[in-house]
């Protein structure tokens, strides 16, 4: 080093400690670190609900038959349709007192009931939620739903069927509806034998017993073996090389602050300041802070509209969004800036960032999972409802 330089980088510091600068109050600044990890071919299940064909057989049935609802008009299957991913192809679901299936689903009339206020998750790959790593899962710590106020996919079978609007409806009450719900299946003879088949050290039918199979159905609609996955898992050649620049250009904007780990979620809950919905005659807040769960991004081409309350119609919208927020530009007056997630502020993404990165998010893309529905339920009723 040049003798004068050293010296004069030698006063500096002096000059420093003489004006008692703190240096041990002076942090790194560490390169973030992003995790991938390829989704494994296996799921695991909670070890009082081992996965058996017998249990994914009835849970696909229940999920498909509308004897689970109030009025005996709403499946699962309603909002959360194979022919759409697993999820529903409208921003805000229509459940009780509707008819017709995604963006042409409509309320009949006379109609009391609301709109549901948030936008159908797909259910494809849910099995794997709380995933941090490729080995590591806990299925009863599974976070699920956009606040992620139930953990487990069986505590999530549930909710769906004790919501007013989704498929509860006026005439039972939030106490009445699932012992209803039981007698009804109790009453039915097949089932009756369904169950006794699927649980055979415990064939009563019971909310546990119902849970657990449609939990089952839904741990078994997965999409391991993306291209996206492949390439984690050593072919260099699965991706082409604009996917190879969007993943890099992906992880260099911030995206990948959040979205990452095998199902490229961090399944925690951020503010983004998301537009709000005009079809809801309330603002959204979520439990009071405007927070909402990163999602997963596999299967996007299958799941439109997106965010929370599915204002925006395409994954070029999605990404707009984030270049407006990394330009300081904040669509809802209801949150103001600073409110925002420190995470998506420090995102940089650019107009000229958008192409590569929709190149690589096709990488997530699978077409390879249960679409078959089931000819007819136990129930005799419409399968999947009035769609």
């Amino acid at each position: 080093m040049n003798i004068r330089l050293f010296l004069y980088l030698l006063l500096i510091v002096c000059a420093a400690c003489k004006k008692g600068t703190d240096y041990t109050s002076i942090t790194k600044v560490e390169e973030p670190s992003f995790s991938f990890s390829a989704l494994p071919l296996q799921v695991n299940a909670p070890s009082d609900n081992a996965l058996t064909q017998e249990k994914i057989a009835l849970g696909k049935l229940l999920f498909f038959d509308p004897i689970l609802s109030g009025n005996k008009d709403v499946a699962c299957a309603t909002c959360h349709h194979p022919s759409h991913g697993y999820a529903e192809f409208r921003d805000l679901s229509i459940g009780v007192n509707g008819i017709g299936l995604g963006a042409k689903r409509k309320f009949n009339s006379p109609n009391t009931i609301p709109i549901v206020k948030r936008n159908a998750h797909t259910i494809l790959n849910t099995a794997f939620n709380g995933m941090i790593d490729s080995v590591t899962s806990n299925p009863k710590k599974a976070a699920m739903f956009w606040d992620n106020r139930v953990s487990s996919l069986e505590d999530q079978a549930l909710e769906p069927i004790k919501a007013l609007e989704e498929m509860r409806g006026t005439k039972i009450s939030n106490v009445d509806i699932l012992d209803t719900i039981i007698q009804r299946l109790k009453n039915n003879k097949r089932y009756v034998e369904l169950f006794k088949n699927a649980f055979p050290n415990d064939s009563s039918i019971t909310t546990s017993t119902l849970s657990k199979a449609i939990a089952s159905f839904e741990r078994n609609l997965t999409t391991p073996n993306t291209r996206f996955d492949q390439y984690l898992n050593g072919n260099l050649n699965a991706l082409s090389s604009s996917e190879k620049e969007g993943f890099e250009t992906f992880k260099r904007v911030g995206c990948a602050e959040c979205h990452k780990g095998p199902m490229l979620s961090d399944y925690k809950l951020h503010v983004l300041a998301v537009p709000e919905n005009e079809k809801l005659s309330f603002v959204d807040s979520a439990l009071g802070d405007f927070k909402f769960r990163t999602p997963t991004l596999r299967n996007l081409r299958l799941t439109a509209p997106y965010m929370h309350n599915g204002t925006l119609n395409s994954l070029q919208e999605v990404l707009e969004f984030y270049e407006d927020i990394a330009g300081s530009k904040f669509k809802n007056p209801n949150i103001s800036p600073e409110k925002t997630d420190t995470l998506i502020r420090r995102m940089t993404i650019k107009t000229k960032d958008i192409h590569p990165i929709l190149s690589f998010l096709n990488s997530l893309n699978s077409d390879d999972f249960d679409k078959k529905k089931p000819q007819q339920v136990p129930s005799g009723l419409s399968v999947g409802g009035d769609i």
